[in-house]
């Protein structure tokens, strides 16, 4: 029986050793190439004597220096020459309608409407506005003196009402004070009741006149403003005794200032006991005179009374 062939998957044939695996087969393939020439040794360098080391100076403190901006750069924007919008009214170029003012001149494309002009009154207030051409100058310059006219009229008309008004203040700001005159003369008195009772500060003695008409004149030291003038009519400030004497319910008053006018004043009293002030308001008081005026209660064996007579001046 024949011999089977071998089974290549069973034993496989071994394979021959390469060429190369054992480096005992020099002699069977010898090389042929020529031997690699052995390099030459290089070439020393010269040495170069070492140079001494320089000091170096220290480093100084340096100043920075200053930024420099850069230089802008302008650029050119090119506008369409063609642009369909409003005109300039000062060159005429077209605009677009979005633009406030002209692309050529910088001239405002909607001006502001000029105001309308002033009147003649409005160019007089303030002074230091200038008066516009054809503003009517002249007739400016007539109401100008037409007032400054009628102030000067007017002041020299009210100067007397004014200086009365200005005093009458100062008496109500100011504080009244007493004063005393250094002389009393009566026309006419009761023996008892001289008119020096009127003075003595006292409410229970009195001056007694005769009848209606007769006078008391007080004499001042000096001018004074007379403010105000407190009378005590009657025999006495107490209420019993008030009637038991006339009285005069109207004098007159003369007021001789310093320069010699006289001022007359007629004064009303009230018929009751105690004292009533009468204002004045009268400067430059040289003397002051009362007369008895319009009796009540005048008859046989009674006189008019009159208590106290008081002046005060201004502080």
């Amino acid at each position: 029986m024949p011999a089977s062939a071998p089974d290549a998957t069973t034993s496989p044939a071994p394979h021959p050793p390469a060429a190369d695996d054992s480096p005992t087969r020099t002699a069977d393939a010898p090389r042929t190439a020529e031997a690699a020439p052995t390099p030459e040794p290089p070439t020393p360098a010269p040495i170069r004597p070492v140079e001494p080391i320089q000091p170096v100076d220290p480093i100084q403190a340096v100043r920075p220096a200053k930024p420099v901006a850069p230089r802008p750069v302008v650029r050119p924007v090119e506008v369409p020459d063609e642009v369909a919008g409003v005109p300039c009214p000062s060159c005429g170029t077209p605009n677009s309608p979005d633009r406030r003012f002209c692309r050529r001149c910088a001239a405002p494309l909607t001006p502001a409407a000029q105001p309308e002009p002033l009147p003649w009154w409005r160019t007089m207030w303030p002074f230091r506005r200038k008066a516009r051409a054809s503003s009517g100058r002249a007739v400016r310059f007539l109401v100008i003196t037409a007032v400054v006219l009628a102030l000067c009229a007017g002041g020299l008309l009210l100067l007397p009402a004014g200086r009365a008004l200005f005093q009458d203040t100062r008496d109500k700001l100011g504080k009244a004070q007493p004063i005393t005159p250094v002389g009393i003369k009566a026309s006419a008195e009761s023996p008892r009741h001289p008119a020096k009772n009127t003075t003595d500060g006292l409410s229970n003695s009195y001056w007694g006149a005769p009848a209606p008409g007769a006078s008391v004149t007080y004499t001042f030291r000096k001018p004074f403003r007379l403010v105000d003038l407190i009378i005590t009519n009657g025999p006495s400030a107490d209420a019993e005794r008030y009637t038991r004497e006339a009285r005069a319910l109207q004098m007159d008053l003369e007021v001789t200032t310093q320069d010699g006018e006289k001022q007359h004043k007629q004064l009303t009293l009230s018929d009751k006991p105690g004292p009533q002030t009468i204002p004045t308001g009268i400067s430059d008081v040289k003397t002051v005179r009362l007369t008895l005026r319009s009796p009540v209660s005048l008859t046989s064996g009674r006189h008019l009374a009159l208590a106290e007579i008081e002046f005060f001046q201004r502080s």
